[in-house]
């Protein structure tokens, strides 16, 4: 039977000499790789995986004279694994390669979580990806968090920081007081100091439980409230931005990164940072388009002024001693790290708090 893969080379073949043609077959050597994500490609530290390095790397393997191609394998959207399972699956090789989200590792790569504990630090997802990709690329603690678990990591991914969006206007950081905001546990702290209270919950119920009365608001960033079309329960955004994080990375499984030839090796390791480039352009753009149905369909919108970002992340209990005082008795760097991390962010740009001051 004459299938579509028999067919072309028949045509290769008669129009080059024989020799020749064994020796252009003989040239390209396949390396199968399976690439995977819980989220599909819609999703923006996800589609990168795709549009940066499976639609990339073969062409740079040819600019480069490789000899070798890699044949993918592509399965996003959950076909593997679910999004509890995202570094798992890398380490126990259910796929090559991955994005692995370091928000739901808190024990296994604590130090990937700092984001969490210095809001108000970062003022562009390029930064946010610039800085953590340079502590992975000079820190051993940040390294071996990737290592124990048998994954190198390629290049950061990035989200916007978090807004309001609430059922009434929240002009002055009091009219948050006795409100009951949903969103993720780890927002918490940003908020309870001026009298809120975040209701724990995720992105499948939001919608459902703004309707119902659950809850009075959401702390949420856009790329949550946008595609779930939150703000047409909650008509109030407060753009507070708390400033882009990075929240995971495209990983890959150590063991098969060192079986692979260095030229590979040296090409997946490029495209990595340009995924966290193109990630980060996406949510840049992300944005724009978030704020663009906003104002479509009707709702009020308030950029909170410096002065009130600056209380809020004033008012705010002391988060860096505590990531410290977390980590610390574990044998674990944390404040070694943290005052590099605000040390690079200070230097390129200007944090409203800065983190370190009391380790």
């Amino acid at each position: 039977m004459i299938n579509r893969r028999n067919f072309n080379a028949g045509l290769i073949a008669a129009s080059m000499p024989l020799a020749a043609f064994k020796e252009a077959i003989a040239a390209t050597k396949k390396i199968n790789l399976t690439i995977a994500s819980s989220h599909p490609t819609v999703i923006p530290w996800v589609g990168p995986l795709q549009s940066v390095i499976v639609a990339k790397a073969n062409s740079m393997l040819k600019e480069r004279g490789s000899e070798y191609e890699i044949e993918w394998t592509e399965a996003y959207g959950g076909a593997l694994y679910n999004f509890n399972d995202t570094l798992e699956a890398v380490t126990n090789n259910l796929t090559d390669i991955g994005w692995i989200g370091s928000l739901w590792e808190p024990s296994t790569l604590p130090l990937h979580n700092i984001y969490f504990s210095t809001p108000f630090t970062t003022t562009s997802p390029e930064q946010a990806v610039g800085i953590m990709n340079a502590l992975d690329d000079s820190e051993k603690a940040m390294q071996d968090e990737w290592t124990k678990q048998d994954v190198i990591s390629f290049g950061a991914c990035v989200s916007g920081g978090y807004h309001l969006f609430t059922k009434k206007p929240i002009n002055k950081l009091s009219d948050l007081e006795g409100m009951k905001i949903l969103g993720a546990p780890t927002t918490a702290p940003y908020l309870t100091p001026f009298g809120a209270t975040v209701v724990p919950s995720g992105l499948p119920a939001m919608y459902s439980q703004l309707e119902t009365g659950v809850g009075d608001g959401v702390i949420i960033i856009h790329a949550g409230a946008f595609p779930l079309k939150l703000y047409e329960q909650a008509k109030h955004v407060t753009l507070v931005d708390t400033g882009p994080f990075t929240f995971g990375a495209s990983g890959m499984n150590l063991d098969v990164f060192n079986s692979l030839p260095s030229e590979v090796q040296d090409v997946l390791k490029t495209l990595g940072r340009e995924y966290s480039s193109a990630n980060a352009g996406v949510i840049n753009i992300l944005g724009k388009k978030a704020l663009g149905a906003y104002e479509a369909f009707g709702c009020t919108i308030r950029e909170m002024p410096d002065s009130q970002r600056k209380d809020m992340a004033n008012g705010m209990e002391d988060l860096g001693a505590l990531f410290v005082q977390n980590l610390e008795p574990k044998g674990i760097p944390a404040g070694d790290i943290l005052k590099k991390f605000m040390k690079l962010a200070a230097e390129t740009g200007q944090p409203l708090r800065d983190w370190s001051a009391n380790i």
